[in-house]
């Protein structure tokens, strides 16, 4: 199966400094994955947090599948994230100490076909680190299209 599905959170970027990733499977249903396979998945409002042991992700929006008939999925529901049991302790520990959160980066499907989502524990950026980004990332354009020329 051709691994073509990439829906990135470019806000998450901006927003965060990313410390640590892991990849998590994600607990869908069948017309969520076709709809993901459609690239039909918003994250830029997403969030994980820990509910009892599991660790899940909020507002994460799929869109309704085109071709489901009367059986929709719910667009926002919470969606739990599969991990390694220490790999869940030590994203909880992480957590929550003051000023990391756990954020999702991208969605992806694996050679399998199974929808994969990449998380990372973050440190929310301040204001003057957000300038930086984007001089730095104009810097780095201007760069470019001189090496173009």
């Amino acid at each position: 199966m051709k691994n073509d599905v990439q829906i990135k959170n470019k806000r998450a970027y901006f927003d965060y400094h990313i410390l640590d990733s892991y990849v998590a499977g994600i607990a869908l249903l069948g017309t969520e994955i076709k709809a993901i396979r459609q690239g039909k998945a918003n994250m830029t409002d997403a969030f994980c947090m820990f509910v009892g042991n599991q660790l899940y992700v909020r507002n994460l929006h799929i869109s309704e599948y085109s071709h489901s008939s009367f059986r929709h999925h719910d667009i926002k529901r919470d969606r739990v994230l599969l991990l390694q049991k220490r790999e869940l302790k030590k994203l909880r520990v992480k957590g929550e100490e003051k000023g990391f959160t756990i954020v999702p980066l991208r969605i992806f499907t694996n050679e399998r076909g199974f929808a994969k989502m990449e998380i990372a524990l973050a440190q929310g950026k301040k204001e003057f680190d957000k300038r930086d980004s984007i001089k730095e990332r104009e810097s780095k354009r201007e760069l470019d299209r001189v090496m173009k020329q």
